[in-house]
């Protein structure tokens, strides 16, 4: 009796054991499929990894119910490269639930705050028919009204049709929008491939025939890698032939390395000849910069100084060239009214002024003014310096843009120390 209690036992536990485990299933990948056609393209991670490897890497986290479906992504992905809207989700936490044929979606920041995605909504809800395919979405906002995404999409509805997903696009008025802002496609037909991949976009018109935009484009062409990193893309006219699009390149190329990170983009013209190619720095293998040259901490020195003998000389010009135009110049003042220490600015265009008349009288600065400066720290295009003259302290932060360095940042503080209370 007391063995079979025991194995009794036993079984609960592995019945609870396994119930628990099967209530929730968590995966993680290093990526989310690249989509850049259409919200009819489902979620998908790329490159699974094992929690342990979580732990330590850019990811996302999958979370699935016992009955298989999705519910929630955590987005602890960090990206280097710059992200498409339909290829990033742009919140920390989606949140998935189901009733009856009804997806909806809604989007967290890291305190649990509802946030809009990178699609500029608050909430999107799927319309799915009885075989599960995804007929129509809505974009809702904080009070469950319809809104505009970031493209000024209120609704988006697909159906099929051979072997295309048939997708229109509305606006809240019901007025046909074009597939974005920036890329003119009215009616789309998307065509997947085995993997569920989007592989084609075809341009249609009201009788559901491929017709050419005004630049010419009839479809764009994807092809993936068997890790399902999106590799090349070709932009064609009717006929299927390569075409030039309204950027002024026909294909493009994509480079990966072994995590599935980006590192390289390329462009051809109609003959593959290379029109372009920009490297992406990994987010897994971030070079530090090399060390600045000499010139560099001339110039920073130069800069620092210039700021001083501008003031010194009644030298706007001078002033004008060492002062970046968004500067942002501090120090601590005292408000007799609230009798409390403030913060008081100075601005780009005061500082003309000041160089132009400051020091009109010559007695702002001693005969032979005394100016030192240190520079505290140098890299790659920003700088901080210690300057010391006969009346002030200050640090400085310089930035360089189109190749010279300007002061963007200044605090400063008497130097006597005694013009201000004991902290």
């Amino acid at each position: 009796m007391r063995l079979l209690k025991s194995t009794l036992l036993c079984s609960i536990i592995l019945l609870l054991f396994a119930y628990q485990s099967n209530a929730q299933t968590d995966k993680y990948f290093r990526h989310l499929r690249y989509n850049h056609v259409s919200p009819h393209v489902s979620y998908k991670g790329n490159y699974p990894i094992t929690k342990q490897e979580a732990a330590v890497t850019s990811h996302y986290i999958f979370k699935f119910n016992e009955e298989g479906q999705l519910i929630e992504i955590i987005n602890n992905h960090y990206h280097t490269e710059k992200r498409h809207p339909l290829a990033s989700i742009g919140a920390h936490k989606t949140v998935i639930s189901y009733k009856s044929n009804i997806e909806t979606r809604t989007f967290y920041d890291i305190n649990e705050k509802r946030v809009t995605n990178d699609r500029g909504v608050y909430k999107e809800v799927f319309i799915h028919d009885d075989k599960g395919f995804v007929t129509e979405l809505r974009f809702y906002n904080l009070e469950d009204e319809p809104m505009l995404s970031g493209w000024n999409i209120g609704y988006y509805q697909w159906k099929k049709h051979k072997k295309l997903v048939i997708e229109k696009r509305f606006n809240l008025g019901d007025s046909a929008v074009d597939i974005s802002p920036y890329f003119e496609f009215g009616i789309t037909g998307i065509e997947y491939d085995k993997n569920g991949n989007p592989k084609a976009n075809y341009n249609l018109n009201e009788s559901l025939q491929i017709t050419e935009n005004s630049v010419g484009v009839a479809s764009y062409q994807d092809t993936y890698d068997e890790n399902g990193n999106h590799t090349r893309y070709t932009y064609n006219n009717k006929k299927g032939e390569l075409t030039m699009n309204q950027w002024k390149y026909v294909i493009g190329e994509k480079g990966y390395d072994e995590n599935g990170n980006q590192i390289s983009r390329s462009v051809y013209d109609t003959e593959g000849k290379l029109i372009n190619k920009q490297n992406t720095p990994s987010n897994l293998h971030v070079e530090m910069a090399n060390p600045v040259a000499a010139k560099d901490s001339a110039e920073i020195k130069e800069m620092a100084l210039g700021y001083l003998v501008a003031l010194q000389q009644l030298n706007p010009e001078l002033m004008e060239r060492v002062m970046h135009t968004q500067l942002a110049k501090r120090t601590v003042g005292y408000d007799r009214a609230t009798k409390k220490e403030i913060i008081r600015e100075t601005t780009f265009e005061q500082m003309l002024k000041f160089a132009e008349s400051w020091n009109k009288s010559g007695a702002k600065f001693p005969f032979n003014p005394s100016n030192e400066v240190y520079i505290l720290d140098i890299y790659n295009r920003m700088a901080t310096v210690k300057l010391v003259s006969d009346n002030w302290v200050e640090y400085l932060h310089l930035v360089k843009t189109n190749n010279e360095w300007e002061i963007i940042n200044l605090l400063w503080l008497h130097k006597d120390k005694d013009r201000y209370p004991n902290p």
